[in-house]
Order: structure tokens, then sequence, then C-alpha cells
């Protein structure tokens, strides 16, 4: 059995439509050349933060520079990073690059306001009208990527698009491969499994974790991500019969048979890895629809964590 997504007002109509527009929305971000001349310049030191996606994004983005020699990149949760901000602004960084989609989370604004004034700010930001516009010294803005569902997706890839074009990568067959991830058929066994673990390598993790979070979210699903070479160090004790391991990009070499061996589901394409990305958000979009649950409303979520004193 395979199951195809149905455009109409099911539980989850902002996710789907948000999911299936990436394509379009990435397209939209390759052509805003003059905010890749806003990001810190080759060769400077930069931290990138963020929170819940927007920290894995970042994860992604910090392996993706540092890895093509354009200059040291860390990758903080904001969460983490804002606690400690006297001390993160004396750390050397040229700049400090933050990625919200709400730009209103607490602890990314206490990150930018604690630095102001010693440290150069960009902010990667959805909603244009928000304080963290004016926080920053410069913001690039992506109005076009923000989203109406609690559950991030089209932002999310399309930030990430933008700083990989910003790289000089081309995307055209990564968005080729969205499209199809788009309208693919999902196999029976991804959409029924008891666990999901995702795995990245290099600048894939940030994608892993994302994934997770997607199927946590959308479908209150046992979920757990990890670095490829880590997970033969324990976490493939959890690989069973009717259990999924997912590999986003290149795997290491032996995993597939690794895996075949403890009997679980091994998922590997080769698409573009945020393009698999894609596939992944539609299974717990799937997942959620068939537990009746609303991934636009997730339990226990909202769009932004504001935090009050």
């Amino acid at each position: 059995m395979t199951y195809t997504l149905v455009h109409n007002t099911r539980l989850g109509a902002h996710m789907e439509t948000e999911l299936a527009s990436q394509p379009d929305a990435w397209e939209q971000a390759l052509a805003l050349k003059p905010g890749r001349a806003l990001l810190p310049a080759s060769g400077q030191r930069i931290a990138v933060v963020g929170c819940g996606t927007s920290w894995f994004m970042a994860q992604s983005y910090a392996a993706l520079r540092e890895s093509s020699g354009r200059g040291l990149t860390d990758a903080f949760a904001a969460s983490e990073a804002s606690a400690a901000s006297e001390a993160f602004a004396d750390r050397g960084y040229d700049a400090i690059v933050a990625i919200t989609r709400s730009g209103t989370t607490t602890e990314v604004l206490e990150l930018l306001a604690a630095v102001g004034g010693r440290t150069r700010t960009v902010g990667i930001v959805g909603d244009p009208n928000t304080a963290l516009v004016d926080l920053v010294d410069d913001a690039v803005l992506l109005p076009f990527a923000d989203e109406t569902s609690v559950v991030q997706t089209r932002f999310a890839t399309t930030v990430l698009a933008f700083l990989r074009a910003s790289l000089g990568q081309d995307l055209t067959a990564a968005i080729a491969d969205a499209r199809q991830a788009v309208d693919a058929e999902l196999a029976e066994d991804l959409l029924t499994a008891e666990q999901y673990t995702f795995l990245g390598s290099g600048w894939t993790i940030g994608l892993a974790h994302e994934a997770a979070l997607k199927m946590r979210e959308a479908a209150q699903s046992w979920t757990e991500s990890y670095p490829a070479k880590e997970y033969r160090h324990g976490p493939i004790a959890i690989a069973a019969p009717g259990r999924v391991t997912w590999m986003l990009g290149d795997p290491p070499q032996g995993l597939f048979a690794d895996i075949a061996a403890t009997g679980a589901h091994y998922e590997n394409t080769p698409l573009d890895p945020m393009a698999d990305l894609i596939r992944a958000q539609r299974v717990a979009l799937a997942r959620a629809r068939r537990a009746g649950l609303d991934p636009d409303q997730p339990r226990n979520l909202t769009r932004s964590v504001i935090l009050h004193p």
C-alpha cells in the first residue's frame, strides 16, 4: 500500500500547503542576491544562533560554511547563548547571525540585545514587522517563507536554501528533487513504523535533528536522531523490525549492512538531503492525520516561545 497526500481542508491543512510550496520558496530565496551581501564576509569568525528548528538550520549552515573554507563558524542554541550572553559577546566573533521565523523568540531577542554595539548582528526572519528587525545591524527578510502552521517546514528549508546559495552552491538539482519529493508516493512501511531514527553526516546532521523534531511535534512519534557514525556506538541497539532508520545524504560505509542485520527498515535516497527532508515532513503529516492530530496546532506548542518574567 502507498499513501499520497490529498490537498483539502483536513487536519494540518496549513502544514500541507506550506511544505508543498518549498520548491517555489527556494527559488525565491535564490533571487535574494542583495541579501547575500548582508551575511558575514568570507574569512570572518562567526556564530549562528536559533531555537528549535532554527538552531538545526544553524548547525547545517555552520558545517557548510566552515567546510567550504569560509571561516570558523559555530552554531549555538540561542536559549543557551542568551543565558551566558556576556561571555558569549566576548568570544571574539566578527558577527552573529540569528535565525528566527517569528522574530519574537525571547532567547534570541535577549541575546541580540546583550551583544548589540559590541558584535555585528545579522537577523534572518520570516516576519519583518517584529522587534528583531530593530535589534540587528542588518536583516534578511523572508516574508514569502513565513508560515501559519505552528510546525515549521517552509521557513527552515528556505533559510537554508538562501544560505547554501550564499556559499556558491547551485541548487537547481535540489529544487528539482524537492518537486519530486512533494509528489512522490510514500511507502506504507514509512507511515506505520513504531519508531524512527534519523541520521546525518556533516551538514545533514542538522537536517536529521530537524526531521526527528517534525515527527515529534506533528505526530507525537517516538523519534531519535544522531550523527551517522555515532549510530553504531550504542543507538543501533534500538533498531528492530517495524522500526525505521533514515539516512539523509551519503551514508558511511557499511551502514546499510549493519542496519539490515537488525531487521529495521533502512531509508536512503539519492535526493538532495534537503529535498529528502520534505519526504520526512510528509510522513510526519500523514502520521498526524492518521492519529487524529492537528500539526497546525500541536500539543504544548505555540508559534513562538515568548517567556514572561
